[in-house]
């Protein structure tokens, strides 16, 4: 069978049977694919809160302070005495490990499975996480590598998801699952920072490493006992959801060995459109997730607690937004309103020219207030183009959206590298005019990743992306159930 186009398919909504009772939509839990995406949800909260848990610790660890030496003596100075240089290698560090297992992880959660992928690349950091503090006391490089390898497993998760919703999301639903999971990342930080501020307040720091690491590893026994790899492999799901969800990805094979053809996906305009665009939200989003606090306490003169509440709205309006947007973007969808392509191009653009019109305003505020303002507006519009290119490799190549958002997560972990780094050697003196030159960087590449991706992209299967024994004219009927 072919990859039959989404504007082919019947969309009649029956009523919601499982296991031959009628079923209140609000009982989603009777839902496999939805338990999928909350689980889904849950483990991108954990992810973040042990990537974020450092962005609020490294203020703690770095501030002058009372402390009593082995000797008895008194001095007032930080616990660790790093200079800006050294912090921005420590912020970075993770993301080291992060970019050298996307393509990786893709392509193993293709060959073994994305369940797998995904609860180990979360489980493993969650017991390194533990074990945080006593390497950080012990050597910065210790801090460094013990970073590094969270990273490398966190790096498999992002692409090994994407295997999962090939098989589990129907495509008219592929935005709203998708980005119902994706906002985990955002409640995740948004919890993770004013905890973390009030944890480094009241019980230290370490106990930041200690109460998310436990958290997470509590969330791995669960996905491993309660999600399955495939409908066909739940034994918890209905008849008739798995007719459904079988029958409408006709696309995708669960069962079938799956040959990347490497030459046309790395010289797809599609494809790359994509790429620049992961890259272009990745910089602007790590502007928020590693810089915001510093800026926050350099230039806004906010102390610990108000930076680690404030730095968190941004991610309290994409927690809000980003599951919006997905509802949005299939409503349009099943409306046939716009074609694929039109909608996927209208909201990655649209959020990008925002964001960068957001940075200009929030760059030249003299008011602390309107600076807040833009940085929340600029977070929870930001997210809209998740519901774009965040999904996109799903309609171009779903047999291979893994291998894509692996490639896509690769070069955007590039912006988790890079703006740490350069903003530990623009942001010297800590002053206005060189946080300015810092926004002014990611302006330019908001308005450069709009034009790219409003070039080039697609919401159509590519030709590469359709296997020969899977051709077939006939149009599908399907039941939304």
């Amino acid at each position: 069978m072919t990859g039959v186009p989404i504007e082919t398919v019947s969309e009649i909504v029956s009523p919601n049977q499982v296991n031959g009772n009628t079923c209140p939509s609000w009982m989603f839990w009777r839902k496999r694919r939805y338990v999928v995406a909350i689980m889904g949800f849950f483990g991108f909260f954990s992810m973040y809160t042990l990537q974020s848990n450092l962005n609020i610790a490294i203020v703690a660890m770095t501030e002058n302070k009372t402390i009593v030496l082995d000797n008895n003596t008194v001095v007032y100075r930080p616990e660790f005495d790093w200079d800006s240089k050294i912090q921005g290698h420590v912020l970075s560090s993770m993301f080291y490990g992060y970019i050298s297992s996307q393509l990786f992880g893709g392509w193993l959660s293709a060959k073994i499975g994305g369940k797998k992928m995904f609860g180990t690349g979360i489980g493993v950091p969650a017991l390194l996480t533990l074990i945080t503090p006593w390497c950080a006391r012990r050597s910065v490089y210790l801090l460094l590598t013990i970073r590094i390898m969270e990273g490398v497993f966190e790096g498999v998760t992002t692409p090994c998801i994407s295997a999962l919703w090939s098989k589990w999301a129907p495509p008219l639903e592929r935005t709203m699952l998708a980005t119902l999971a994706f906002s985990g990342c955002y409640v995740g930080t948004l919890v993770s920072m004013p905890a973390s501020a009030y944890l480094a307040t009241v019980l230290g720091w370490p106990s930041i490493f200690y109460l998310f690491g436990s958290v997470s590893l509590v969330w791995f026994v669960i996905w491993w006992i309660f999600v399955a790899e495939s409908p066909a492999e739940d034994p918890r799901i209905s008849k008739e959801e798995l007719e459904y969800i079988q029958n409408t990805l006709v696309n995708v094979d669960c069962k079938r060995n799956i040959r990347n053809p490497w030459k046309r996906i790395f010289t797809s305009k599609p494809v790359l459109a994509i790429v620049v665009a992961q890259f272009t939200y990745d910089w602007g989003f790590y502007m928020l997730f590693i810089e915001l606090p510093t800026f926050m306490k350099d230039i806004l003169k906010f102390d610990l607690g108000q930076s680690g509440i404030l730095s968190s709205l941004p991610y309290l309006a994409m927690a809000v937004m980003l599951p919006f947007s997905g509802q949005v973007a299939d409503w349009f969808r099943k409306k046939k309103c716009y074609t694929t392509t039109q909608i996927r191009k209208s909201l990655t653009c649209g959020s990008f020219v925002t964001n960068a019109a957001l940075m200009l305003a929030a760059t030249f505020s003299t008011s602390s207030t309107l600076t807040v303002v833009c940085l929340v507006l600029a977070g929870g519009l930001g997210v809209w183009s998740w519901s774009g290119f965040g999904v996109n490799h799903l309609d171009i190549a779903p047999q291979h959206a893994s291998v894509i958002m692996g490639i896509s997560n690769t070069v955007g972990i590039l912006a988790g590298i890079f703006n740490p780094i350069l903003t530990g050697y623009i942001v010297t003196m800590q002053t206005a005019e060189q946080w300015r030159i810092m926004f002014s960087i990611s302006i330019g590449i908001f308005l450069f990743g709009a034009i790219v991706y409003g070039t080039f992209a697609s919401g159509e299967i590519q030709p590469w992306a359709v296997e020969v024994e899977q051709h077939s004219k006939r149009g599908i009927k399907i039941d939304i159930i």
